[in-house]
């Protein structure tokens, strides 16, 4: 195996936190501005990319190449116990919702959105997977671009709400809102569907997209998408009666948590 081999605990219901237990020169890699807490001999470094990527400065920009064309940061973070004895180090999730781990020893390449990821043992490759249908990439809710999780070690995928995970067989298909769908293994067949129906596109309130998946594999769905908890918040705000400067600014936190 060329990954770490972590332990780990996931504590807390809906602001959940995962704990990572690395033994001596064992070392997890996580996004940029997810630590909690770490133990005194941890040692934290930035790197170009996932840390995956052959050695050589090439490797190293192809590397955090592809986390650019996701829209992450061009770094990430290394936790490496450097210590004599188990050492522990957590990541918080950013939002309410689930921390969802994924053994890819078992699961293989792991498909999600692009702002699932939270951490991994080191030597799991994050990079990036491109949508074979025009249409899926343009309609599908997160892009024509999507985060490939590949290696044998842990990943930690964090998403909104109560997260379900459902078993595809073959020929069995599955419609999902596009927002909602959070990770699907490799051997799933995912494209975009219109909604049928003018009044239904336009009234129903649902979007104009869904996303239809076909077994067999394994599929994650999220209750909650972000895009969708930031919308009921600014809906919410009082869009009267405060400084045309209040209303700017969250109008402008809007847009951008929105992509605009």
């Amino acid at each position: 195996m060329n990954n770490h081999e972590i332990d780990y605990t996931i504590y807390g219901d809906d602001m959940q936190f995962v704990e990572v237990e690395l033994d001596p020169q064992e070392t997890v890699v996580a996004e940029a501005g997810s630590l909690m807490m770490m133990d005194n001999e941890i040692h934290m470094e930035t790197i170009f990319g996932d840390g995956a990527s052959s050695n050589g400065l090439m490797g190293k920009l192809l590397g955090a190449g592809k986390r650019i064309l996701t829209g992450e940061s061009l770094f990430m973070t290394t936790f490496t116990n450097q210590g004599h004895g188990k050492k522990h180090v957590s990541f918080a999730s950013p939002y309410p919702g689930k921390i969802i781990p994924m053994d890819l020893s078992e699961l293989g390449k792991i498909i999600c959105q692009k702002d699932a990821f939270l951490a991994a043992a080191k030597g799991v490759s994050i990079g990036i997977e491109f949508q074979r249908k025009i249409g899926t990439g343009f309609f599908g809710g997160e892009g024509f671009i999507m985060q490939k999780l590949e290696g044998d070690g842990m990943v930690f995928v964090h998403a909104g709400g109560t997260i379900h995970r459902k078993e595809l067989k073959s020929g069995d298909k599955l419609r999902v809102d596009t927002g909602c769908l959070v990770a699907i293994t490799s051997e799933v067949d995912y494209n975009i569907e219109f909604v049928k129906g003018v009044k239904t596109a336009l009234f129903g309130g649902e979007g104009l997209f869904f996303a239809t998946l076909e077994g067999p594999g394994t599929v994650w769905i999220q209750s909650l998408p972000f895009s969708r908890l930031a919308s009921r918040v600014f809906a919410a705000m009082p869009q009267t009666g405060g400084s045309k400067d209040e209303g700017s600014l969250a109008k402008g936190l809007f847009n951008i948590i929105n992509g605009k």
